[in-house]
């Protein structure tokens, strides 16, 4: 057993545990405080990662196939088709116009046009990872610019693919063996290049057939099983194996397995259980991109940036206005407003993280000088590190003095954006008739509940129910408890209601709550934590005594009355008993006392038999 990689693996937690409360704390935002940590922690001033900051940032380059992953869960077909023209025209176009501004600007440094040609490919490229997060982080995930930031970011991955085919046809001579196998892949991943073209098109067509059919015929079965088994660490397993399975498969045939992750989550994005997996993933997703951020400020190369500042900061700033200008005039031609088109056009200025996937491939390849390779992922890495500053400037100081701010467009109307007010933790026998009673009157409340075989029933009638377990926080997230109004808690167990209750309470304390209370017991904790509650029987138990009094022969008015009043005393005595639980002798003496006062209570106003004076 290695202890240097147990030293790696505390250094980048340790600093991870650090960076983003710091980024935060200062207001500039856990990105940049993960890249500004890494780089101290890096080679070039405290020396902690040693010499393996590259093969991390590798690693960890899975959070960017698991933050993919969690964006496809939350589209689906029919929002990919309506954002065609964002993805195809506005992407197709940034990442066209992007290539050869740059390829011309790099002619001016690369020793002849196949470089340039390569750089501008690999430069037009932006982050999604920093992109993402940075947007998440500030607030402008629902804006315009962030959804077409987002519509540009997936054709730039999508395109990955024709690039890392083209760039070899620009090597100065081949490099490889007479075979002409590529043997710089892994075994693996080179029996793909020994097929003919249209051998290589149908391998690529199975592999994409096999993510959907998976996905949407195999999975929901499955996860239904699963779910009803109750074992959340099969859940977990099943969902990490998904994300594996495909990022093998994507990468076996020569795809990006961000893409093919992205194509799953599409897959499921209508499945009940996908806010469950996305919670699922979510921990996993955000460890690996804190310390794939960490890698990236880490593996900044402070040496060569010493030895040539001048041409390094030259490459940077060309970068970014060159990008930062096509963008802006792309905004401007697809009818961005002023504000939204700025925003677009600085957050995705910067360089990706497919640049040191690319440029190592060129580099290995022939295409690229090891000299401009370096400075390139020099620039590259400078230009991440520099994006969520540059964003942080604009929204602080240029924003304010154009007079627009836009922070969130109207959403689609699904429940994915927040747009129900009331959300209903658990179905059963209490949630069944809220949800009917709220859909006739037109408040359809967002409905999770964590017995499967309930989520299916409640979808074949036509209702909108996700799986999950709602004493989680990620999912209380997901499903809109920021922008909810009300939260009704209608689970059996009564300690997984108090813990729904206390995460709303701590992380969402505009949402009026109310709560079934499933027992006497359960009904002071209610009372106690300053719930609207709701005693599960009380309500059905007094129906069914004004009926037998009805029966009986009693008169209904007064059956009803009374019952009005023995509800009336029973919520009551909740409150005065409440302040007794804790001293046994002096509860049965409240306990009794009430009684006694329920009793007079009724004898004053007595239920008659009809003819009765």
């Amino acid at each position: 057993m290695d202890p240097a990689l147990f030293f790696n693996a505390f250094i980048y937690l340790a600093a991870a545990t650090i960076a983003a409360p710091l980024g935060r704390r200062f207001g500039i935002g856990a990105v940049l405080g993960y890249l500004v940590i890494g780089a101290i922690i890096g080679p070039a001033v405290l020396g902690l990662t040693g010499q393996h900051s590259e093969e991390v940032l590798h690693f960890a380059e899975f959070g960017v196939v698991l933050m993919l992953f969690v964006i496809g869960l939350e589209l689906d077909l029919g929002k990919l088709w309506r954002m065609r023209t964002s993805i195809f025209g506005l992407g197709g176009l940034q990442l066209t116009l992007s290539a050869i501004a740059l390829a011309l600007a790099a002619g001016l440094i690369a020793g002849n046009w196949r470089e340039a040609l390569a750089l501008g490919l690999i430069l037009a490229l932006s982050s999604t990872a920093i992109v993402m997060q940075t947007l998440k982080e500030r607030g402008l995930i629902g804006t315009s610019s962030g959804k077409q930031g987002f519509a540009v970011l997936l054709f730039q991955d999508i395109a990955v693919i024709p690039i890392l085919a083209f760039l070899p046809t620009l090597a100065h001579q081949t490099v490889g063996n007479s075979s002409g196998s590529d043997h710089s892949k892994p075994a693996f991943t080179r029996w793909i290049s020994d097929l003919p073209a249209w051998g290589e098109g149908l391998v690529i067509l199975g592999a994409i057939i096999i993510i959907i059919v998976v996905g949407r015929f195999a999975l929901t079965p499955w996860l239904r099983w699963v779910a009803r088994l109750k074992v959340p660490e099969a859940l977990n397993a099943t969902t990490l194996t998904l994300v594996v399975g495909t990022a093998l498969l994507m990468h076996s045939v020569g795809l990006s397995p961000a893409l093919g992750t992205f194509v799953a989550g599409v897959m499921l994005a209508s499945s009940p259980y996908r806010h469950e997996l996305e919670a699922n993933i979510e921990p996993f997703k955000s460890l690996l991109l804190a310390v794939f951020f960490l890698a990236v400020g880490a593996s900044i190369n402070f040496t060569l940036i010493a030895s040539q500042p001048l041409t390094i900061a030259a490459f940077v700033f060309a970068l970014i206005a060159i990008k930062a200008f096509v963008l802006f005039t792309l905004s401007r031609i697809f009818r961005l407003a002023l504000d939204q088109g700025l925003l677009f056009s600085i957050a995705l200025a910067q360089g990706g993280e497919f640049a040191f996937v690319l440029g190592g491939f060129a580099l290995a390849h022939g295409v690229l000088s090891p000299a401009i390779t370096a400075q390139m992922i020099a620039a590259v890495a400078l230009s991440m590190a520099l994006s969520p500053i540059l964003l942080i400037t604009l929204q602080k100081f240029v924003l304010p003095r154009l007079g627009t701010n836009e922070t969130r467009e109207a959403a689609d109307p699904d429940v994915e954006n927040d747009h129900t007010k009331v959300l209903l933790a658990g179905f059963g026998r209490f949630g069944h008739p809220i949800i009917r009673l709220l859909r006739s009157a037109g408040h359809m409340p967002t409905v999770l509940e964590q017995d499967s075989d309930h989520v299916a029933f409640i979808r074949r009638i036509g209702l909108k129910c996700y799986y999950g377990d709602a004493t989680r926080l990620e999912l209380l997230h997901a499903a809109g408890a920021s922008e909810a109004e009300i939260l009704i808690v209608a689970v059996d167990d009564e300690d997984d209601c108090m813990k729904i209750i206390e995460n709303s309470r701590k992380h969402f304390p505009h949402l009026k709550i109310l709560a079934r209370a499933c027992s006497r017991d359960h009904a002071y904790l209610l009372y106690e934590a300053g719930v609207k509650y709701f005693i599960e029987q009380l309500g059905s138990s007094l129906d069914c005594a004004i009926t037998a009094l009805d029966l009986i022969g009693h008169d209904l008015n007064h059956a009803k009355d009374a019952a009005r009043r023995f509800k009336e005393n029973e919520i009551e005595s909740i409150e005065k008993l409440a302040s007794y639980r804790g001293n046994h002798s002096q509860y049965i003496d409240a306990a009794n006392q009430n009684l006694r006062d329920l009793d007079s209570l009724l004898e004053n106003a007595p239920i008659k038999l009809p003819g009765q004076d």
